[in-house]
C-alpha cells in the first residue's frame, strides 16, 4: 500500500538550524569587526594627529602601539572574565569599553590622555580577540567549525575595510586634510570618535545569542544547554549524547592555571610554543605595517595623503577578497596546505617589495620612488595582503579557537593571543624608526620571517580539519 505525500516521513530541515548557527556565529564576530575597526582607524587619522599635538615619528608609534599593550591586557583577562560572566557578558563588556574609548579619543586634551583611551579600546580588542573564536569554537559543529570560526577573520578584515573607507571619506569631506574641521571638531577626531556606532551595534547583537552550551553545562545550566544545543547542531545528533559527552569532559577537568600550561622541555607544553608561534609569525611579517601606517608609508614615497588613504581602501578590499578565499578552502582542503601557500606568496611578496623600497630617493614629503618601482611595490602590497588574508589571517584564528585541549582551552588561548599582541606592538613600536633608518631593509627582516614560517608550518602545525574539539591534544 503507497503512502500518501502528506503522510510520509519528511527529512529534518537543517535551513533554519544553519541559519541560526551563521547568525550566532556573525553575531560573536562583531567583536571582530571592532577589532579592525579599532586596529586600523588610526591609520587614517596619524597624520592629524602629528600636525595637530606637534609630534614626531616615535610619539606617534607610541600612541598607535600602546593600544596593543592593552589587548595584551585584555586578552590575559578574557579567558577569566568569560569563564566566570559567561561569553555573552564578556561580549557585553567589550562592546562597552569599545564605546567609551571611542568617545574618549575624539576629545584628547593631550596626547597622553589620547594614549590612554588608545589602551581601554586595546583592553577591548584582546578582550573580543579570545572570546569570540572561542566561542564560534564552542557553539558549531564540528563540520561547519573551519568556515564559523573564520567569519571572526572576515569581520575583522570588513571592520578595516570600513574604517578605510569612513577615513577617506572624512578626509575628503575635510578637503583632503584630516587637521580640517568637520563641524566643531577636526576630521581626524571623527575618525576616532565613529566607533562608538558599530560598538553599539556589537552589543545589541550580542544580546541576541545564546550563551555557550558548554559554558551553561559547566554552570550547572543543563536544561538551557540543551536547548542551545537544539538550535546549533544538526537535527541528526543525539543532544543527550551531546550533553552527556561535553558534562564528561568538564566533570573530568578543572580550571585551568598557569602551571597546567607547563611541563614541556622548555618551559610551557609544546602545543602552547606551537600556539605562541602561530601568533608571532602572524605579526612578524608586518602585515598591520600595512593597516596601521600605510597612509603614512606611502607618503614616505611621495604619494599624497589623500592618494594613500585610497591605496589603503584597495588593500582593504583585497583583504576581504582573499579572507573570502580562505572562508572556502579552510574546510576543504585543510588549515596546513593554505598556511604553506600564504608563506611561500609572502615571502615572495615581501622580497619584492624590499627591492622596490631600494630605489628610494629623499626623505620626508620629497621622498619618491622611480615609477617602475613605484608601481612593483604597490602591486607587491597587494599580492602580499592578499597571501596573508588567504592563509595565516584565518588559519591562526581558526587553529587557535580548535588546537588546544578542552582543559586548558581558555587559558592557552588568551596567553597564544596575548603573544600575538605583543608581536604586533613590537612591529608596530619599531616600524616608524626602523623606515626612516632604512625602508628596504624593514621589508627584508619581514620577508625573513615569512620563509622561516614555512619549516615552522610543515613542522609543527597538526591539521585539525574535521576532528571535535574533544579529541584536540
Amino acid at each position: 500500500m503507497s503512502t500518501s505525500p502528506a503522510t510520509q516521513p519528511q527529512p529534518p530541515d537543517t535551513t533554519a538550524h544553519l541559519g541560526r548557527v551563521v547568525f550566532i556565529s556573525a553575531a560573536a564576530a562583531m567583536g571582530g569587526f571592532l577589532f579592525g575597526y579599532d586596529s586600523a582607524v588610526i591609520n587614517g587619522a596619524v597624520t592629524g594627529i602629528q600636525k595637530h599635538f606637534h609630534v614626531g615619528n616615535s610619539e606617534t608609534a607610541f600612541v598607535v602601539a600602546i593600544a596593543l599593550l592593552g589587548s595584551a591586557a585584555g586578552a590575559v583577562s578574557a579567558g577569566w572574565l568569560a569563564d566566570h560572566l559567561g561569553r555573552v557578558r564578556t561580549m557585553l563588556l567589550a562592546a562597552t569599553l569599545f564605546a567609551v574609548s571611542g568617545v574618549g579619543s575624539m576629545f584628547p586634551p593631550s596626547v597622553q590622555v589620547l594614549a590612554l583611551w588608545r589602551v581601554l579600546g586595546g583592553m577591548a580588542i584582546g578582550i573580543a580577540s579570545v572570546v569570540a573564536p572561542a566561542y564560534i569554537a564552542e557553539v558549531s559543529p564540528s563540520a561547519y567549525r573551519g568556515r564559523l570560526a573564520s567569519f571572526q577573520q572576515m569581520a575583522i578584515v570588513l571592520g578595516i575595510t570600513v574604517s578605510q573607507l569612513a577615513n577617506y571619506a572624512l578626509n575628503s569631506a575635510a578637503g583632503g586634510e584630516s587637521t580640517n574641521k568637520l563641524g566643531p571638531v577636526q576630521a581626524w577626531q571623527w575618525m576616532l570618535g565613529v566607533e562608538a556606532v558599530p560598538a553599539l551595534v556589537y552589543g545589541l547583537m550580542a544580546l541576541a545569542i545564546p550563551e555557550s552550551p558548554r559554558h551553561l553545562i559547566a554552570t550547572g545550566r543543563e536544561s538551557q544547554a540543551r536547548a542551545v544545543l537544539r538550535e546549533v547542531e544538526p537535527p541528526s545528533v543525539d543532544l543527550d549524547a551531546r550533553v552527556a559527552e561535553i558534562r564528561t569532559v568538564l566533570d573530568t577537568t578543572r580550571k585551568p592555571r598557569l602551571a597546567d600550561l607547563t611541563g614541556g622541555r622548555f618551559g610551557l607544553l609544546p602545543i602552547v610554543w606551537v600556539g605562541i608561534g602561530a601568533s608571532a609569525f602572524q605579526q612578524f611579517v608586518g602585515i598591520n605595517v600595512i593597516f596601521y601606517y600605510s597612509s603614512v608609508l606611502w607618503q614616505s614615497v611621495g604619494i599624497t595623503e589623500s592618494n594613500s588613504l585610497l591605496i589603503s581602501i584597495s588593500t582593504s578590499i583585497v583583504n576581504v577578497i582573499g579572507t573570502v578565499i580562505a572562508m572556502v578552502l579552510v574546510d576543504r582542503i585543510g588549515r596546513k596546505p593554505l598556511a604553506l601557500a600564504g608563506s611561500i606568496g609572502m615571502a615572495v611578496s615581501l622580497g619584492t617589495a624590499a627591492w622596490a623600497f631600494s630605489y628610494r630617493h629623499g626623505t620626508g614629503t620629497s621622498a619618491t620612488l622611480p615609477s617602475l618601482q613605484g608601481t612593483v611595490a604597490l602591486i607587491a602590497a597587494h599580492v602580499f595582503v592578499l597571501c596573508f588574508a588567504f592563509s595565516w589571517g584565518v588559519v591562526v584564528w581558526v587553529l587557535l579557537g580548535e588546537m588546544f585541549p578542552n582543559k586548558i582551552r581558555a587559558l592557552a588561548l588568551a596567553v597564544a593571543a596575548s603573544a600575538q599582541w605583543i608581536a604586533n606592538w613590537l612591529i608596530t613600536v619599531s616600524f616608524p624608526d626602523l623606515a626612516d633608518w632604512n625602508l628596504s631593509a624593514t621589508y627584508v627582516i619581514y620577508a625573513c620571517f615569512a620563509l622561516l614560517s614555512i619549516p615552522f608550518v610543515a613542522f609543527c602545525i597538526k591539521e585539525t580539519r574535521g576532528r571535535p574539539l574533544e579529541e584536540m591534544g
